[in-house]
């Protein structure tokens, strides 16, 4: 039981981490997301909720079935980074519009004008050459996997416990 609930810790804090990594970016250094960064940001915040969820469900199978489920929307979101990924190193087509953050003013107009403007294929940060959708790819692919990995042993060691 011991792997299960460290893979949903796991499902709760590693999209935690990277949820929260996005915002300080965009908060705190001006990273404005594009379209496709908010889509990565989804699946991330639903594996919170799930992962929540499992571990305050007292059934070791649905808080499994829960986990499984977090895991599942890590990966979705890594593969959403993969793809945007792709698309910031002109490797394939992507999306056509961008998306803006119009903050909120006394005039409207001035405020949508104003706004920055991100594109979907310029990455605005990269270290080592990896982008924070590259990176979002990595962790949550990877970070994904291991949970699999984990509930599956975990599964195991209950089964033959």
């Amino acid at each position: 039981m011991r792997s299960i609930r460290n893979a949903i810790w796991l499902a709760l804090l590693l999209p935690a981490a990277l949820l929260g990594g996005a915002l300080i970016g965009q908060y705190g250094f001006g990273l404005y997301p594009c379209e496709m960064c908010i889509w990565q940001r989804w699946p991330h915040l639903i594996a919170i909720i799930l992962a929540l969820l499992a571990l305050m469900l007292r059934s070791k199978s649905g808080a499994i079935l829960l986990a499984v489920a977090a895991a599942v929307a890590i990966l979705i979101s890594g593969l959403i980074g993969g793809f945007h990924a792709g698309v910031e190193y002109g490797w394939w087509e992507g999306i056509t519009s961008c998306a803006t953050n119009i903050p909120v003013g006394d005039n409207m107009l001035d405020s949508i004008m104003n706004a920055p403007l991100t594109r979907c294929d310029v990455a605005p940060w990269s270290l080592f050459g990896i982008s924070l959708a590259g990176y979002n790819f990595l962790w949550s692919v990877s970070g994904a996997l291991l949970i699999f990995v984990m509930l599956a042993a975990g599964r195991k060691d209950a089964d033959h416990g």
